[in-house]
């Protein structure tokens, strides 16, 4: 097994179980990187003296160079291995399987749940498996049979995210009965439509279920409200049904008209005072400003890197003067539920983020209230960067 020397400033982190294997963290990266190592072989963690601290696999991933799996170095990583973790998964999230209501969640939360680069979705029946590193992917065989131990399943899929060529070109089938898209599941009793074969997004993100049921329930009775990057309507369709008087849903993706539209019609929901526009958000607020258009509710939810035809979107860099563009289109009293996913956001620095916007308009803000990832959406408690979702429910006050 190839040995990692981890600098002695790191060690203790390690020995409680850090996950994420980082250049920094290793005496002489360089010959790891060099070395003709496979992604997914097992490697020894070991302090400056040769001690033994942990057991992971080599899998390039973002910043990493691997994952830690298990601090027994008597461990085998083999089929019982994967068992235990992902029972121990599923154990925690059995208030989800017995919520008639709730028929789509995560079941296994990479790190957070003690296995680095992959995680597991369910999807009304059906297990959504995301592979995001080769490391992690030499692992396959083992990780399919225990999932088959621990679970009755209509389908098992996967979405290999580390090849994105290969997740655009099939629906990922693996093993059981091959569904009919779309997927129909329920969330706190909405139907939402989800399908596979459409690259890597399946249609719904599973980590705003919370959001959704929020906004449904407590903003938007009576509320103009305005979807901005609203890919299949999620949103919106929690707005209609929580009495919204009007929404507008805008996204650049063409299929984002058909899969919002089928979103409404699963609901029973006439598209009367629902609009849907294929737009580039940022076009669409110079055009909602010119007409003065004004909205009592404004979901900012966009990608963290995003390119269109004439404008390249990095949600550090130009998330404040989106935000104020939005502010802009909001009624005095109203409120903007800004979100953000990237791992490189922290909280406090996404509030700045939002300082920054509110300054740009010339406007105040009161913070209402903050939601972070939903309980199956297990973070590490010692790699920050797993809670990576910040959404931020926020009253403007216009001077």
């Amino acid at each position: 097994m190839f040995e990692i020397k981890i600098h002695e400033k790191h060690v203790e982190k390690y020995k409680n179980m850090y996950p994420l294997i980082f250049k920094e963290a290793i005496i002489g990266y360089q010959l790891l990187e060099s070395s003709n190592l496979e992604e997914g072989a097992l490697v020894k963690l070991v302090d400056e003296r040769g001690k033994y601290i942990a057991t992971g696999f080599y899998g390039i991933q973002n910043k990493g160079l691997g994952w830690v799996l298990t601090k027994n170095e008597k461990e085998s990583i083999d089929l019982s291995f994967f068992q235990r973790k992902i029972y121990n998964a599923l154990e925690k999230r059995l208030g989800l399987f017995n919520n008639p209501k709730t028929t789509a969640f995560r079941v296994f939360n990479g790190e957070g749940d003690g296995i680095g680069g992959m995680t597991i979705d369910f999807y009304n029946g059906n297990y959504l498996i995301n592979w995001y590193s080769k490391g992690i992917y030499k692992f396959k065989p083992l990780i399919i049979e225990a999932l088959k131990k621990s679970v009755e399943f209509d389908a098992i899929y996967e979405k290999i995210r580390f090849d994105q060529t290969e997740a655009e070109n099939n629906d990922g089938f693996i093993v059981g009965k091959p569904a009919n898209f779309p997927i129909t599941v329920l969330e706190n009793g909405v139907q939402l439509s989800v399908f596979f074969n459409e690259g890597a997004m399946v249609g719904l993100f599973l980590d705003q279920r919370d959001v959704r049921r929020v906004i449904r329930n407590q903003y938007a009775k009576g509320k103009h409200v305005l979807n901005t990057f609203s890919y299949t309507g999620a949103f919106s369709v929690f707005a209609a049904l929580g009495g919204a008087r009007s929404t507008t849903s805008v996204d650049l993706a063409n299929r984002s008209l058909e899969h919002t539209q089928k979103n409404f019609e699963l609901n029973g929901i006439d598209l009367e005072n629902h609009k849907i526009l294929v737009e580039d958000v940022f076009h669409y607020f110079k055009y909602a400003f010119k007409k003065s258009a004004l909205f009592d509710l404004v979901i900012l939810d966009p990608p963290s890197y995003a390119k269109s035809k004439d404008f390249t979107f990095s949600a550090e860099k130009d998330y404040p003067g989106l935000l104020a563009d939005a502010i802009r289109i909001t009624k005095n009293q109203g409120v903007i539920i800004a979100s953000n996913n990237s791992s490189t956001i922290s909280l406090d620095k996404f509030k700045q983020i939002i300082g920054r916007g509110f300054k740009e308009a010339n406007a105040r803000f009161e913070i209402l209230e903050i939601h972070q990832l939903p309980k199956d959406f297990r973070p590490h408690h010692l790699y920050e960067e797993s809670n990576y979702l910040k959404v931020i429910f926020i009253k403007v006050l216009k001077k």
